[in-house]
């Protein structure tokens, strides 16, 4: 038996962006980017581990607006073409830096664009979500849900929304892995007691807290936060390991800033000529392209940074790995010996992280699996695996908390977005007359209300109050928020008046086309729950 358990945990989500209206959309970037430096390289990994026999107990949440990108057509045609405008700038790159520093990183890039188109078109057909499937259904990867389209949910207004956002997400995942999850991310990790009582109505068996939320929980939990706990509707909450994370994230103590790793905001796409950056671009500003040939160095400006030397950095990325593994040994040793008790740690992450921001760091997991095969201090588990393995547990109940900065809501809810949750609850109230409306709606009426119910998702998103916060694409933010109420507003002025525009109503339901499973009667107050996968579902494809 080992002394403790580890579960990692990565978080894969970006925001629904789609705009068909457009040739070409920069925040559309948020997606392909995330492809090609963090969701190919996971499925490369577990891939490589499969074939090598090496166990890969890794814990990934998928948010349904990320499923929905990754499965919509247009989207993985418009990724197609950027896959290849970049082979060619890559190769470009390659044959210029023939003799120089940078030669080794230019010729380890332009393999690296050829071998994700190849994991990505060749391998798997477009189609990442079957690769995920795939290692979900041989054992080797533990999928969850995240809620809805990652609203906040404790900032709801009603319980037939937070309701609505968790069994839209079920629903979802039913439809594009093929059953329901068992566990949920909740966005921002974000909780507040209740929010419970939903999540088991939906079927689900566990959620993530920050740390203070299970060790300030009521009563004060026995073991803290080094293995999870119930909830009086019997979830289980785990809460994040600080002193993992630290090891990984943090800004001075973490290992992503070690002087040999690549260097973030050195790019290619900057410093190459328009003409051979113009086909990517396609008209739009100047922006980093993900080809990124220096590491890095120190704290010096950037065009003091040096060369990237992969080689270097690879090794490096394996010695952080053995480095953090003993840090766990050690850990779980202490704390066993502290509590009489074999604890568990449970380290989340953001998945963009891995790849994106720390290019070495799907690498580190990697060699993270393999050196972890060799040992039996510390076994590295998933949440399911830990709860077959320790079912019982201590009732408590969890307190409000947050993994934003300080713990807080705030975050998501200051004097620079507060004004988004007037409108908010105004949209959720008026999905609920929607929804209370009639039985029997004609099939426009039951178009209109699924694209209201989209509508009032896509508004949700927490995404947009944390953009605003953050000072980063504000008008983008605010644009998108102001659009969907505008829409959802619409939409009930018309259904109660009988006055539908079925022409505009498509041009809506085109631009905003996810989640065309959805239920209306989600948001009824009699709390009606959506069918299962397979099920006939009430939705505007319902004859």
């Amino acid at each position: 038996m080992s002394t403790g358990c580890l579960s990692l945990v990565l978080h894969a989500h970006l925001p629904f962006v789609r705009h068909p209206e457009h040739p070409s959309f920069l925040e559309e970037d948020w997606l392909f980017e995330g492809l090609t430096e963090t969701y190919v390289p996971l499925v490369r990994m577990l891939d490589r581990l499969e074939a090598d026999g090496v166990p890969s107990p890794l814990t990934l949440s998928v948010s349904p607006p990320l499923c929905e990108m990754l499965a919509d057509p247009l989207l993985r045609e418009r990724y197609a073409e950027r896959l290849d405008a970049l082979i060619r700038l890559a190769d470009e790159e390659a044959e210029a830096r023939r003799g120089t520093p940078t030669q080794d990183a230019a010729d380890h890039v332009a393999w690296l664009m050829r071998d994700t188109r190849q994991v990505w078109q060749e391998c798997y057909g477009r189609d990442l979500l079957a690769a995920l499937a795939h290692h979900q259904d041989t054992g080797r990867l533990e999928l969850i849900t995240v809620a809805g389209t990652h609203g906040f949910l404790p900032l709801m207004a009603t319980d037939e929304a937070r309701r609505a956002q968790i069994e839209v997400a079920c629903a979802n995942f039913a439809k594009h892995f093929g059953r329901r999850p068992e566990g949920i991310w909740l966005p921002e990790c974000a909780f507040a007691p209740g929010l419970d009582r939903l999540l088991a109505d939906a079927g689900l068996s566990y959620f993530f807290t920050e740390t203070h939320g299970v060790t300030y929980a009521r009563p004060r939990p026995r073991f803290g936060h080094y293995r999870h706990v119930l909830t009086e509707h019997g979830v289980a909450a785990f809460a994040r390991d600080p002193e993992c994370s630290r090891q990984v994230w943090s800004a001075d103590e973490g290992y992503p800033g070690d002087p040999l790793y690549r260097e973030f905001y050195r790019d290619v796409g900057w410093e190459a000529s328009a003409e051979r950056v113009a086909p990517i671009f396609m008209g739009g500003p100047r922006r980093g392209v993900g080809l990124k040939l220096h590491r890095v160095t120190g704290r010096v400006s950037l065009d003091q940074k040096e060369a990237w030397v992969p080689a270097w950095a690879f090794e490096r990325a394996a010695e952080h790995a053995g480095h953090f593994l003993r840090s766990r040994q050690e850990q779980v040793a202490r704390i066993a010996d502290a509590m009489g008790a074999a604890p568990h740690l449970l380290a989340p992450f953001d998945a963009e992280l891995f790849g994106h921001w720390w290019y070495e760091g799907v690498a580190f997991l990697e060699a993270l699996f393999r050196q972890a095969a060799t040992q039996d201090e510390v076994a590295l588990t998933t949440p399911r695996g830990w709860l077959a393995r320790e079912p019982v547990a201590q009732v408590v109940t969890p307190c409000a908390s947050s993994w934003g900065d300080g713990g807080s809501y705030e975050v998501w809810l200051n004097g620079g977005n507060a004004w988004m949750y007037e409108h908010l609850h105004r949209a959720e109230e008026r999905m609920v007359e929607l929804a209370n409306r009639t039985e029997t709606p004609t099939a426009l009426e039951r178009r209109a209300m699924c694209q209201a119910a989209r509508e009032l998702l896509l508004a949700q998103a927490s995404d947009w109050a944390f953009i605003v916060t953050m000072a980063t694409v504000v008008p983008y933010a605010v644009r998108r928020t102001r659009t969907h109420l505008a829409r959802l507003d619409r939409i009930h002025r018309d259904v109660l008046a009988g006055t539908i525009d079925e022409a505009w109503l498509s041009e809506v339901e085109a631009a905003d086309s996810a989640f065309q499973e959805v239920d209306p009667r989600l948001w009824r107050s009699d709390g009606v729950r959506a069918p299962g996968a397979g099920a006939a579902v009430w939705s505007a494809s319902a004859e």
